[in-house]
């Protein structure tokens, strides 16, 4: 919402006046600007929270750490768009719900807090590290070989060569950080994980939870609604 740095920029505070570049970062700025438009005018009860990029379990897999998991397993390409050098500031979903839990309980009414993971990591870099860590996967469990035979870059220790650049996507922000010292200072915030422990948790809940993930695939969680909810 806070829109693009360029790379000697410092990091986005909650004094940044708010500078969306695509129709879905608008729509998120706007439901913020409602909510204070309501704290000011009728002195609704809120606080406010944004955060950096989030990652872990349950993660939809469309999204780009998802997505290169997944995608490895089935020996499909690992699309990256533009160059790879886009940079986010990456949060474990965990330490994002500490943070929110913190804003809810102990944040000043009408206060703006950023939650941040300080882990700042261009695109092409997060891939490969992922392509590493399912390769690590595949060498300490034997059975994944079985379980994905079709995984052929990972099996044979090449996923990197899954690589392939795709044209970038319209009003993509090059470089998006967060400046979390408000929140660290007023509310002793701290992210639990680090990257380095976060994503090798995120990468083998994926290996081991292929039914969560190919159900979301292939459509077939929707029947639960189905399911729960008929009237026959």
């Amino acid at each position: 919402m806070y829109g693009t740095l360029l790379s000697t920029d410092p990091a986005f505070t909650e004094d940044n006046a708010y500078a969306p570049n695509s129709p879905y970062s608008a729509s998120k700025a706007a439901s913020d600007h409602l909510v204070n438009a309501y704290h000011h005018t009728y002195g609704l009860n809120v606080t406010t929270s944004n955060c950096s990029n989030n990652y872990g379990p349950f993660h939809f897999p469309e999204k780009l750490i998802p997505l290169v998991v997944t995608n490895i397993l089935h020996n499909k390409a690992l699309p990256i768009y533009g160059d790879g050098q886009q940079i986010r500031d990456w949060l474990y979903v965990e330490d994002h719900a500490y943070g929110i839990d913190l804003v809810l309980h102990s944040g000043r009414v009408g206060e703006n807090y950023n939650i941040g993971g300080d882990n700042e990591w261009a695109n092409i870099d997060i891939v490969k590290t992922i392509s590493k860590l399912v390769e690590q996967e595949f060498i300490k469990n034997k059975d994944l070989a079985t379980r994905f035979p079709n995984a052929k870059a990972a099996i044979e220790q090449n996923t990197e060569s899954l690589i392939t650049y795709v044209k970038d996507r319209p009003g993509h922000d090059r470089r998006y950080a967060i400046d979390a010292t408000k929140t660290n200072n007023e509310l002793c915030y701290q992210p639990k994980e680090s990257f380095e422990t976060g994503i090798a948790k995120t990468v083998a809940w994926y290996v081991n939870n292929e039914l969560w993930w190919q159900s979301v695939m292939d459509g077939s969680y929707q029947n639960w609604i189905a399911e729960q909810y008929s009237s026959t």
